[in-house]
C-alpha cells in the first residue's frame, strides 16, 4: 500500500482542517487505517484509528470530541476532520495502513497559531 497525505496548513486556534490520505494497492479495504502525529522534539503518537469496514473508530483522549476519522473504501481514501484546533495540535500528521504489514505515508504539516 502506498499512502499520500495532504490537507495540512496554517490555521488559527479554534479553526478546522480536513486531512486526506489517498491509498493505492489492493489491500486498502482490508486494512485498518490510522493517523499519527509528531510534534517538534516529540515522539510520534497515535491520534485516531478506523477499522477496515469503517464501522469502528478510536481516538486518543487529547482529540476525542474534536477530531473525526472516516474512510471511503470505494475511493481508497481516509480522512481526518479536525475541529476546534489548538496550538498543541501543531505537528506533522501521518497516515498509516495496518494489516499484516504496516505502511506509512509521508506527513502533512499542520500548524495552529494562537
Amino acid at each position: 500500500v502506498q499512502l499520500q497525505a495532504c490537507g495540512g496548513g496554517l490555521v488559527q486556534a479554534g479553526g478546522s482542517l480536513r486531512l486526506s490520505c489517498a491509498a493505492s494497492g489492493r489491500t486498502f479495504s482490508s486494512s485498518a487505517m490510522a493517523w499519527f502525529r509528531q510534534a517538534p522534539g516529540k515522539e510520534r503518537s497515535y491520534v485516531a484509528r478506523i477499522s477496515f469496514s469503517g464501522g469502528t473508530t478510536y481516538y486518543a483522549d487529547s482529540v476525542k470530541g474534536r477530531f473525526t476519522i472516516s474512510r471511503d473504501n470505494a475511493k481508497n481514501m481516509v480522512y481526518l476532520q479536525m475541529n476546534s484546533l489548538k496550538p498543541a495540535d501543531t505537528a506533522m500528521y501521518y497516515c498509516r495502513a495496518e494489516s499484516s504489514i504496516v505502511f506509512w505515508g509521508q506527513g502533512t504539516l499542520v500548524t495552529v497559531s494562537s
